[in-house]
């Protein structure tokens, strides 16, 4: 199934306080800055609205730490929602075939935990992940590229380097 994403909306996810809307572009997206910027945040943030559940992947202890926490004169949030559209193929029949957008939706809300939504409605962390498993993708993807992973790609002796590209 084919499957691109075409917009990332963050709301109180880690640096990101304010309501910030990103439209995604078909091809190659890379993302660019100086350092402190955000840039792991956003991809953290595709990460863990598909799913990820690992805190330490997300540069964390626990789950709550993705929810802004206030620096400053900013106040910390009590939540944090990160939404993506993604654009999927829809088989009507054999010779019918057609793009349909979703909106999923993930939030976190101090001492209540997680919610999922998908086009506003309610929806299980498994249907979650076989919305990405259909497109043999999802949080845990080799095309999320981390940080460090090009330099480790770029330091990498043949034999890693293969592995890597491989996996």
């Amino acid at each position: 199934m084919d499957l691109s994403f075409s917009k990332l909306k963050l709301n109180g996810f880690k640096s990101f306080v304010d309501q910030t809307e990103f439209d995604i572009f078909p091809g190659l997206t890379g993302i660019v800055g100086p350092n402190g910027c955000g840039k792991s945040n956003l991809l953290e943030a595709i990460r863990w609205v598909m799913g990820e559940n690992r805190p330490s992947s997300l540069r964390g202890v626990g789950m709550e730490e993705v929810i802004f926490d206030g620096a400053g004169s900013r106040s910390s949030k009590n939540y944090a929602e990160v939404s993506i559209e993604v654009e999927r193929e829809n088989i009507l029949s054999k010779d019918i075939k057609n793009k349909v957008k979703t909106e999923i939706v993930r939030r976190v809300t101090r001492n209540l935990g997680s919610t999922y939504r998908v086009d506003g409605t309610i929806s299980r962390l498994k249907d979650i992940q076989m919305i990405f498993a259909d497109a043999s993708t999802g949080a845990h993807s080799p095309s999320l590229v981390q940080q460090g992973q090009i330099t480790e790609l770029i330091n990498s002796n043949p034999k890693s380097r293969r592995l890597l590209l491989e996996e």
